[in-house]
């Protein structure tokens, strides 16, 4: 039986209206291994691929490392910088770390990945400043570290009913806790516990894209291409994911978090993003 759908705001202008629905597709839609398969030309299912356990470990534990050095570099470095358009310098720096990795073999995870993550919170900082976010917000600066935890769709064509709205529900707490911790004593190290909460929580999420990319590296599932183009990948699978975060958080300061996310979920729905045996909430 289909969802009932929410009224369309009338407040929304006509752009911002298809600004949303931009950001409904980038959230909902956007996988990894959509991305590579397109680059490969053909379908990749990573779903029934076992990584060895040992690569399992080490993905987690670089992932978790790469987040906590890439929000106290990223960050700290774009405090009082004009807001400019550096997708394309972040697009190669990271084929350039990927390169590496691709030299290096998956001895380099430790070392390159930190690497990559930081150049990519780089540049979604710098979206989120172009979408108006002050990055001396706390609140700001940990929204910019959670679109990491936005990317770890499985390879279903639809994600659980509330999708993006959900995950945010359920990481709200934890973002304002460690925002608060912020605000009160800076960034710290791993040892504060909100932070620690949270990027725990995010590298959770996190680690399933990084998890993917170390399996396309290892083996020859998307013959020829290069570490460099894996990365390349990688970068912008985060990019997009931030265009469309950073969109919404516009809109809700506009317009009101009710309305926007009423409208998002309206859109979702209409587009048959989320699957609906599963009630959700945002």
């Amino acid at each position: 039986m289909p969802h009932p759908l929410p009224v369309p705001t009338t407040r929304m202008n006509k752009a911002d209206g298809a600004a949303l629905e931009a950001a409904v597709a980038a959230l909902e839609k956007t996988t990894f291994a959509k991305r590579l398969a397109h680059l490969a030309g053909r379908q990749i299912g990573f779903a029934g691929r076992i990584m060895p356990l040992k690569l399992q470990q080490a993905s987690a534990i670089a992932a978790r490392r790469a987040l906590f050095g890439a929000m106290n570099v990223a960050l700290a470095s774009l405090k009082g910088k004009p807001v400019a358009d550096a997708g394309l310098r972040h697009r190669q720096l990271a084929m350039i770390s990927g390169a590496l990795g691709g030299a290096l073999g998956l001895a380099s995870l430790p070392v390159e990945l930190p690497i990559s993550t930081t150049i990519m919170l780089r540049a979604i900082a710098d979206i989120a400043r172009a979408e108006g976010e002050d990055l001396a917000d706390p609140a700001a600066a940990m929204a910019c570290l959670e679109v990491f935890a936005l990317g770890g769709h499985g390879e279903d064509e639809k994600v659980m009913e509330g999708g993006y709205l959900a995950l945010r529900g359920l990481f709200a707490k934890s973002v304002s806790d460690a925002a608060a911790y912020v605000a009160q004593s800076g960034l710290a190290s791993e040892s504060a516990p909100a932070l620690a909460r949270l990027i725990g929580m995010i590298s959770g999420r996190f680690g399933v894209v990084v998890s993917q990319k170390t399996a396309a590296q290892a083996a020859p599932v998307i013959g020829a291409i290069s570490g460099a183009v894996i990365n390349l990948a990688f970068t912008e699978h985060f990019q997009t994911l931030a265009r469309g975060h950073f969109t919404v958080r516009r809109l809700e300061r506009a317009y009101g978090p009710h309305e926007v996310r009423a409208e998002y979920a309206r859109i979702a729905r209409a587009a048959g993003y989320w699957r609906e045996e599963t009630a959700g909430a945002a």
